[in-house]
């Protein structure tokens, strides 16, 4: 057989390339696929093997693959992610290359994959913006709304390379991949490749790669709004300056800079009066700020304690430099101050016999002690969790 002529002549020790297709019910198109493969591995003189991570086909493609000369391996736990886990951790290969057995990719042109993974590159991505998608290759919403925003938004987070997030043609290094530790289950392990692997700082590139209609009758398994929102839900969760931080920050320095506007009394815009109510709602946004600026700092802890994250020196430096005594200290200094103007607003009331007070002074007085009470606490707080999730790492 094909796959039995490219391979027979190595051992395992030798292999250089493990071509892995992932597969769950691809008989109509994963033949053609496997051929090809081993047309490449002939053609290119590399000692390698096409192997197929099947996921519970039920429609032959377990046998087609391994009549056409491919290694196959079983992986229960059904999702594109799932599939692709077994395949890597099951190829022999120094290097890998991974693409859908749908036909969509040239198997046949993987050589440029494997030069710039001979020059050292770590990850090699295929973008088939740069090398074309064919008519009724990329439904429309996909090619100019899905994969451009994604793959803008993974540059943005994570300042990525990468200018195609989601092709299913890539290459790279198996035992720098298996460091990053992946683990999603789903379509978003294309994201979490990319994503980590800039994170872990390998060296990456692109090559320009040609996408065509997939030859099966039934159409793409994808899923737009479900697949979309499972890939954006992962770019968020995994970056907590985005989804938390710079959120925090912008509402903490709005409530600080019109609470402090207001705080004096109250100001026309125009012909609008703000007054004490207006600085009510400051003083809910800067709550909300500092919290989800808290929650940034959990995160990212958490999610470096865990080996989700790489360490990061400034989560490390503001660990060492802000203990757990220090944010006590803060927040009981904030408890102090704003119990000293809630007792200070009680004289005031008991000047007028415990009667009626004018309340937009007074709730100029009420607000900032109560907000300082709040923030003393949620610092005392914050700094008793923190200390939690810096137990184990320490």
């Amino acid at each position: 057989m094909a796959g039995e002529m490219a391979q027979g002549d190595h051992t395992d020790q030798d292999l250089e390339l493990s071509i892995v297709i992932p597969c769950l019910n691809e008989a109509e198109t994963l033949a053609t696929c496997i051929d090809k493969a081993n047309g490449f591995l002939l053609s290119s003189r590399v000692a390698g093997e096409v192997l197929v991570a099947d996921n519970g086909s039920s429609d032959g493609s377990r046998d087609i693959a391994v009549a056409h000369g491919a290694r196959v391996v079983d992986v229960p736990v059904r999702g594109y992610g799932s599939a692709l886990l077994g395949g890597i951790a099951a190829a022999r290969g120094r290097f890998v290359v991974m693409a859908d057995g749908d036909d969509s990719y040239d198997f046949t042109a993987l050589q440029p994959f494997v030069d710039k993974l001979r020059e050292g590159y770590e990850l090699v991505m295929g973008n088939r913006f740069l090398g074309g998608v064919q008519p009724g290759a990329m439904p429309w919403l996909h090619r100019y709304l899905g994969n451009p925003v994604l793959s803008f938004l993974g540059r943005l987070f994570f300042r990525s390379p990468v200018g195609d997030f989601h092709c299913g043609l890539r290459a790279f290094e198996r035992a720098a991949m298996q460091r990053l530790d992946l683990r999603t289950t789903g379509m978003e392990f294309a994201s979490e490749m990319v994503v980590k692997a800039t994170l872990h700082g390998l060296r990456m590139t692109e090559v320009p790669t040609v996408l065509r209609p997939d030859g099966r009758s039934a159409g793409p398994k994808l899923r737009t709004w479900r697949d979309g929102w499972r890939h954006l839900r992962f770019l968020l969760l995994f970056s907590p300056r985005w989804l938390f931080l710079y959120p925090g920050v912008m509402l903490t320095v709005i409530g600080l800079l019109l609470g402090g506007w207001l705080l004096p009394g109250p100001r026309r815009v125009g012909s609008v009066t703000l007054d004490v109510h207006t600085l009510l709602f400051a003083t809910m946004a800067l709550l909300i700020g500092f919290q989800m600026i808290g929650f940034a700092l959990f995160t990212k802890v958490f999610a470096i304690g865990a080996g989700l994250l790489p360490e990061d020196r400034r989560v490390a430096s503001f660990s060492k430099r802000v203990s757990l005594e220090t944010g006590l200290t803060v927040g009981g200094l904030l408890v102090v101050a704003g119990l000293a103007g809630a007792f200070y607003a009680v004289g005031l009331w008991e000047q007028v016999s415990f009667g009626n007070l004018e309340p937009s002074s007074m709730l100029r007085l009420v607000i900032p002690a109560v907000t300082a009470c709040t923030l003393g606490v949620e610092v005392v707080l914050a700094s008793l969790f923190l200390s939690v999730l810096n137990l184990r790492r320490r």
